[in-house]
């Protein structure tokens, strides 16, 4: 059993927290939000009523957190994380953030005497709620191996990809190769309607074939029944997606695939579909292309 606090109740943290809950672990968590804080008290959870209470006599801190500016403020703050993580405690965020973000919250972890991991997730709402969320984590393998088991709570797949940072790249390719497909979809789908042909039959085809992938698997079912409910939020694909433009201007990389499709995420948020999933992309193709549901 490992004394954890996890702080970041939200739709993705509150299920990780319980599994990590149910796994054996003392979870003690915080959340910023008071309706997030209520949610994880009628789930079961032990809820703290600040970052201090939810980190003091922790041996690991786990984060979810919105965004780069949320991890820096919650982890670097002056009443954050490191000023109370005890001698000997670790940190991992789980959030998806910038790479640079993640170097220098690594380097002042270590700087303390602390280990320090970047362990951005994959898989959404659903796969938080399943425990089988992929971890692409970057930091020395010899925390990671501390933390190992830990992690194999919350995730079926749980790798690491490199040095300090690395999750975080990773997860900024992983991001975009979700909204491209998405976009594909949401092509497909504006193709399909457009020639007559009955929608669930041929994508249930194309599921099958080489154009399968995992967001067809997830998204197929939602889209059919118009359900745009979030299981992902547009808003928050188009600050990855916004992550992935900086890191390749910074890499002095051209991504013209991904700059179109990040400009039309935008513009599902533009919108006002912003807290939508980010299958919302149909809706945008057909609102482009006069069409009826959108």
């Amino acid at each position: 059993m490992t004394t954890i606090g996890f702080v970041g109740l939200g739709v993705m943290g509150r299920p990780m927290a319980e599994h990590l809950a149910a796994a054996g672990h003392d979870v003690a968590g915080f959340s910023r939000g008071d309706a997030s804080r209520s949610a994880a008290r009628n789930a079961g959870l032990r809820v703290t009523d600040s970052v201090a209470e939810a980190v003091s006599g922790s041996e690991l801190v786990i984060t979810m957190l919105p965004d780069s500016p949320d991890v820096e403020s919650v982890a670097l703050g002056a009443d954050g994380i490191l000023a109370h993580l005890a001698d000997g405690a670790d940190y991992i965020d789980m959030s998806t953030i910038r790479p640079e973000t993640a170097r220098d919250v690594a380097a002042a972890c270590i700087e303390g005497g602390h280990g320090a991991l970047d362990a951005p997730v994959s898989g959404g709402e659903a796969g938080a709620r399943e425990g089988t969320l992929s971890v692409m984590v970057g930091g020395e393998s010899s925390t990671l191996e501390r933390w190992r088991s830990v992690l194999q709570a919350v995730g079926a797949s749980v790798v690491h990809v490199g040095p300090s940072g690395s999750g975080q790249v990773v997860k900024a390719a992983n991001q975009l190769v979700v909204a491209l497909h998405l976009q594909a979809l949401a092509e497909a789908v504006v193709f399909l309607e457009a020639q007559g042909v009955d929608v669930g039959t041929a994508l249930s085809v194309i599921r099958k074939g080489l154009g399968g992938s995992t967001v067809l698997e997830r998204k197929t079912d939602s889209v059919l029944a118009d359900d745009f409910r979030a299981g992902f939020r547009s808003e928050l694909h188009a600050k990855d997606l916004a992550i992935v433009e900086a890191a390749s201007r910074t890499a002095g990389v051209g991504l013209p695939a991904t700059g179109l499709v990040a400009q039309l995420v935008r513009s599902v948020v533009a919108r006002g579909q912003g807290g939508s999933d980010h299958s919302a992309l149909v809706q945008l193709a057909r609102s482009m292309n006069g069409g009826a549901h959108a």
